[in-house]
């Protein structure tokens, strides 16, 4: 799965730590989600999207492998 979690937290100028404050994890869980070692669950990528106001796909795309 591809995300554009990286473009979105420049354009709110928002470091990793921010992002993770905001809705409850660690900054370590934004960095391998960026870095697409990790999965967030439905919950997190509703969170995740809810925080930058658009929908979870504007965000998360589905590769063809997965």
């Amino acid at each position: 799965m591809k995300n554009s979690l990286k473009v979105e937290r420049a354009k709110k100028d928002m470091t990793q730590q921010d992002l993770a404050d905001r809705i409850g994890v660690s900054r370590q869980t934004i960095n391998s989600i960026e870095a697409g070692k990790y999965v967030p669950s439905t919950v997190l990528a509703l969170k995740i999207a809810q925080n930058f106001e658009v929908s979870v796909e504007d965000i998360f795309t589905l590769e063809e492998n997965d």
